[in-house]
């Protein structure tokens, strides 16, 4: 599904992976190691050398924006660029079930972003970036912000993406979550990046 061949992201030697159909891969290492780094070269936001290809179509023979249709990379700290959520969507029509199963509802998506907590902010942003179904997604601590309750409906929302047949690459400093969810993970160590088991 998604080929990484010999990516080379600033303070990391080159690094090579695969990502099936289904599969979750927690990002993990210290802070500053170059986790998110790595996710925004994959959503061709940061320049990196190497190649990445999804589904054998190589990333640079499209256009950033298309590319970030399929691979999608969703920040740690959600950007906005509107006054309400809602502005952030293309139609709401299909939004009620989402938003329910991550305890949500639709007249916040009315309400300015800067009266919603951390933790709204941060759920509706993982809706955002599930609602038209990217190949891939790159979450950067999805659920930082939120208590007990609302990172169990997160994640039962990442696993609906996965049953899919859809891709996660996630970045979590959360043992316990990257046992619940992962099935590998790519451990970054002093620039330099292994795969291994959860």
């Amino acid at each position: 599904m998604l080929r990484i061949d010999a990516l080379e992201v600033f303070g990391l030697e080159p690094v090579s992976f695969e990502v099936s159909r289904g599969e979750c891969i927690a990002v993990q290492g210290p802070s500053g190691s170059g986790k998110t780094v790595l996710l925004r070269a994959l959503a061709d936001l940061d320049p990196a050398k190497g190649q990445i290809f999804l589904n054998g179509t190589d990333r640079n023979s499209i256009s950033g924006p298309d590319w970030r249709k399929q691979v999608r990379y969703a920040a740690a700290e959600p950007g906005w660029w509107g006054e309400t959520p809602r502005e952030h969507f293309a139609a709401d029509g299909e939004l009620d079930i989402p938003l329910e199963s991550l305890g949500l509802n639709t007249e916040q998506l009315d309400q300015s972003i800067s009266r919603l907590s951390t933790g709204e902010r941060q759920r509706i942003a993982l809706v955002r970036a599930v609602i038209d179904e990217p190949e891939i997604l790159l979450l950067d601590e999805p659920t930082g912000a939120l208590d007990a309750k609302a990172t169990a409906q997160a994640e039962r929302l990442i696993k609906r993406h996965l049953k899919t047949g859809h891709a996660v690459i996630l970045v979590s400093h959360d043992p316990e979550q990257v046992k619940r969810l992962a099935d590998r993970k790519l451990a970054i160590r002093s620039g330099r990046a292994r795969m291994g088991r959860v």
